[in-house]
């Protein structure tokens, strides 16, 4: 079995080698943003304030999350529904860096993350995921591109979806 663990900001290309990593060594490629995009989903149709430490945290044991893996995706269910492309709006991208910063949250999933990689050989991409949720991993890598770069790669990632949401927004 091996760990791979890619750290670094949104938008690097943090996914795009880690989906190729895994097509290549055949092992399970996990998106812990995807984890942390569904919490923010949650919380935002709760309608809570998605930097409310005690609302997020008061809603984690309604929650239940779990990654399958179909024709070599990954699709995250929350509470047992796959909502695809809805956890990757940039509403969604601020909720889940909201929620992320919250220690209960963070706890909550770190446990997930680990049981997977228990389980399988993987590769998991995120932040922290080389000192947090993998520190033993056997390949450790930091990825980062520059402020413009990423927020293009963002931007086009969703005009490929149809969501015509303005650069400069991105």
């Amino acid at each position: 079995m091996i760990q791979i663990a890619i750290d670094g900001p949104g938008g690097a290309g943090k996914s795009t080698v880690a989906k190729a990593v895994a097509a290549k060594l055949g092992i399970v490629y996990v998106d812990t943003g995807a984890l942390y995009r569904t919490i923010g989903y949650y919380v935002r149709q709760k309608n809570i304030a998605p930097d409310s430490r005690e609302g997020v945290a008061a809603c984690l044991p309604e929650i239940s999350i779990n990654i399958v893996y179909q024709d070599g995706a990954q699709h995250v269910y929350l509470n047992g529904v796959d909502h695809g492309d809805a956890i990757r709006t940039p509403e969604m991208s601020m909720y889940a860096s909201a929620v992320s910063a919250i220690p209960s949250v963070r706890a909550f999933l770190l446990e997930t993350q680990k049981d997977i990689a228990r389980k399988n050989s993987v590769i998991m991409d995120g932040r922290d995921i080389g000192t947090v949720v993998l520190p033993d991993a056997q390949v450790k890598i930091f990825l980062s591109a520059d402020s413009r770069v990423r927020a293009q790669r963002r931007w086009l990632e969703l005009q490929a979806k149809g969501d015509n949401t303005p650069f400069e927004e991105v």
